[in-house]
């Protein structure tokens, strides 16, 4: 496949197993979707050498309550029934300190901003802040617990409802399988980081270790990086990002778990998590140049980590479950062009 197939079908014009732009079959749920326009980008075509190096990206900084109430609408992609959903941007936290800007912050707003009145719209599943993709809102209560309770069940059955998409610096050997790993939250300079815990005991389990599981698929390849699908059968804190980082495949724009992974004479290996602190990804000059940045813009480059599809339940018990899919962020389609990744 070459490499303008690969970049349609994960920004979402052409639709094998990654899917398209967001719809949704069947979720019964209220009345028809109702499409929102979405922002245009300049109808001058660049070539994505010459443009910035992050198109698109989010500076939550320079940002205040009204204008990220107007970046969130313009980013709600369906809304039916009790159920809103929107395409997140990268770098916009979920939850966070009083007084800080987060979705949460703003979600009495959003809720007047989308003609909600008071029926206040909750969380019911978000990519955390470096992520971004799919993000699951409601205004009923009662629909927020059914659709909990049926994450819940999937996670118990091992039944995968969320589909990421990333790109790694490297290309994990196998080009498929399982990661299980136990993980623990240590802090580390004031930051919690998620750190390996090699055969757990009962405490340990107690203490807070939990037992993470994701699935891995290869999906293409190209410039020694892949385009990976992630199937997180668990939760926990930056769970993918560490799963990919044990695979010695660390996911780009990782600025923190990426140190884990050190080179010597071309070949990787796993420093110990306990003692690597977070810092800058460092990548080597040969990818520089084929994503034109300079070594200092690779401290702005965003994660590329993507929810991009969703499950969600029938009406009946029955019915087959449906779909939510969003496309990719401007910046992660054009490392896809720069990298002219290929399936394998």
């Amino acid at each position: 496949m070459d490499a303008l197939r690969v970049c349609r079908w994960v920004s979402g014009t052409w639709r094998p197993r990654f899917g398209a732009g967001l719809r949704r079959r069947n979720a019964g749920f209220g009345t028809e979707a109702r499409r929102r326009p979405q922002p245009q980008a300049s109808s001058k075509r660049k070539d994505p050498v010459e443009d910035q190096p992050f198109p698109g990206l989010l500076r939550t900084e320079n940002l205040g309550v009204e204008e990220l109430v107007n970046v969130l609408r313009a980013a709600v992609v369906d809304q039916k029934g009790p159920l809103v959903t929107l395409n997140k941007p990268q770098g916009l936290p979920v939850t966070g300190r009083p007084g800080e800007l987060t979705l949460l912050s703003v979600l009495p707003q959003l809720s007047q901003a989308l003609g909600l009145g008071h029926r206040e719209l909750q969380v019911v599943r978000a990519p955390g802040k470096e992520a971004s993709g799919l993000v699951l809102l409601s205004s009923c209560p009662e629909t927020a617990s059914r659709l909990q309770r049926f994450f819940a069940q999937s996670r118990r059955s091992q039944r995968p409802t969320a589909t990421y998409c990333a790109i790694t610096d490297g290309i994990p050997e196998p080009s498929e399988g399982t990661v299980s790993v136990a993980l623990k939250l240590d802090r580390m300079d004031g930051i919690d980081l998620a750190v390996p815990v090699t055969s757990p005991s009962r405490k340990d389990i107690l203490e807070g270790v939990k037992r993470t599981l994701s699935h891995f698929h290869v999906m293409a390849t190209g410039c020694g990086c892949a385009l990976v699908q992630l199937q997180p059968l668990t939760v926990f804190p930056s769970q993918l990002q560490v799963h990919m980082a044990l695979q010695l495949c660390p996911v780009l724009g990782d600025h923190t778990y990426a140190a884990r992974v050190g080179t010597v004479l071309g070949q990787r290996f796993l420093w110990p998590a306990t003692t690597t602190k977070p810092q800058r990804q460092v990548l080597d000059e040969a990818l520089l140049k084929r994503l034109h940045l300079s070594p200092s813009q690779v401290a702005q480059m965003p994660l590329h980590l993507h929810l991009h599809r969703l499950l969600l339940p029938g009406t009946r018990s029955r019915d087959p479950p449906s779909e939510l899919l969003a496309p990719v962020p401007s910046y992660f389609s054009r490392t896809l062009q720069c990298l002219r990744l290929s399936q394998k």
